[in-house]
């Protein structure tokens, strides 16, 4: 693990009493683990993947193999989904609305940014903030702003009735917690976003949550939002975990409404910041989030949803009116009290661990080990 974590200090504080998806690095090769009472299973030979484990809840330890106690597990957490698609919410918090349109007026250039925020938010930061999307108000708020000259293409997804959806990450291609996370070597303004991410099943069921860092630079889409692709989507630049929380009674959608998602950065230098996102200011609740993803089509293997973030930061690292920047070394970590702590290091994207186990190679390891003729439970 990165820094002083260890895996019992990233757990959630009742991380014996939920009912928990996982999954670890065998000598087999990557298995789906159902933490339960605290004790880890191994439910490789009940369903090979996490995907397709999601697909059967309610869920028990029948058929898996114990692997002993959680906080005593031997084997490193991986990325806890697989097959999953990884897709993302943006500007679903006025705030990240606000500094989404900052990128794009300063185009990507960092030094600009101090004077664009204190004119838009002077304008629009109150209004933003109160205004529900897809709403009269919304729609006179975005009327107003067009007569000022000041509409942009992330208010539109801010307060309209369509929210940003967008594809994240390929399929196995994320990391998890302990992995390094990668930025590119040529992004100079670049930040971390820590945010909720909801699991969906197959048949477009909610069935839980982690916490994920959707690392993003913020130069690259700030000059034409045409780049997103290249801000979000590269190597090691999503990470996930360190386990998918199941809903129960115990722990449900409510929880992740109010939850109070930390952020600290420990930089190399002795640069330290702290943010928090307040899940209660989310402009769309998650589920409308969902069932937006949901109508763009199916999702045969489920999906994991980035939900977006209130943390946006400003405060300055190096130069004065620059704000924030990663540097190579920087310890990240994301945590809530029932979903645990995600800890990653930063490197570049191309001093990162190269991405090179995909589908193929997943679906020949299975064949190996005689796990591809496991029957799943269909749906009713």
């Amino acid at each position: 693990m990165p820094g002083d974590a260890a895996l019992s200090d990233c757990l959630p504080s009742d991380w014996r009493e939920g009912l928990f998806l996982g999954r670890v690095q065998t000598a087999a090769g990557p298995s789906p683990i159902l933490v339960a009472q605290g004790v880890a299973y191994d439910m490789s030979r009940v369903a090979p993947t996490v995907a397709q484990l999601a697909d059967l809840l309610p869920l028990s330890p029948e058929g898996g193999e114990a692997l002993g106690p959680l906080d005593e597990l031997a084997l490193p957490l991986l990325s806890p989904v697989d097959l999953q698609c990884v897709k993302a919410c943006g500007v679903t918090f006025a705030v990240s609305a606000l500094e989404r349109v900052i990128e794009e007026g300063a185009r990507g250039d960092a030094s600009r940014a101090v004077e664009i925020r204190g004119r838009l938010e002077e304008r629009v930061g109150g209004s933003i903030r109160s205004v529900v999307p897809g709403t009269p108000e919304a729609a006179a708020l975005k009327a107003a702003l067009i007569e000022d000259g000041l509409w942009s293409q992330y208010l539109e997804v801010a307060i309209g009735p369509d929210a940003e959806v967008f594809t994240k990450s390929p399929i196995l291609s994320t990391v998890g917690v302990g992995a390094e996370i990668g930025i590119r070597s040529d992004s100079t303004w670049n930040n971390p976003e820590p945010e909720i991410v909801l699991v969906v099943d197959s048949a477009g069921n909610t069935v839980g949550a982690t916490l994920g860092n959707d690392v993003n630079l913020r130069d690259f889409e700030g000059r034409s939002a045409l780049l997103l692709g290249k801000a979000k989507d590269n190597n090691a630049s999503c990470s996930l975990g360190p386990l998918i929380r199941l809903f129960d009674d115990g722990f449900t959608i409510d929880d992740v409404r109010n939850a109070e998602v930390a952020l600290t950065i420990d930089g190399p230098e002795g640069y330290r910041l702290d943010g928090v996102s307040s899940m209660n200011q989310i402009s769309r609740d998650p589920l409308d989030l969902v069932r937006q993803t949901l109508s763009q089509h199916q999702y045969p293997d489920g999906f994991a949803l980035f939900l977006g973030t209130l943390f946006a930061p400003v405060q300055d690292r190096d130069e004065p009116g620059r704000g924030f920047t990663h540097k190579v070394g920087d310890i990240v970590t994301i945590s809530t009290q029932r979903l645990g702590k995600l800890v990653n290091k930063v490197v570049t994207s191309k001093d990162a661990a190269p991405w090179t186990f995909g589908v193929a190679a997943l679906m020949t390891n299975l064949a190996v080990r005689g796990l591809l003729n496991v029957k799943e439970k269909e749906h009713a």
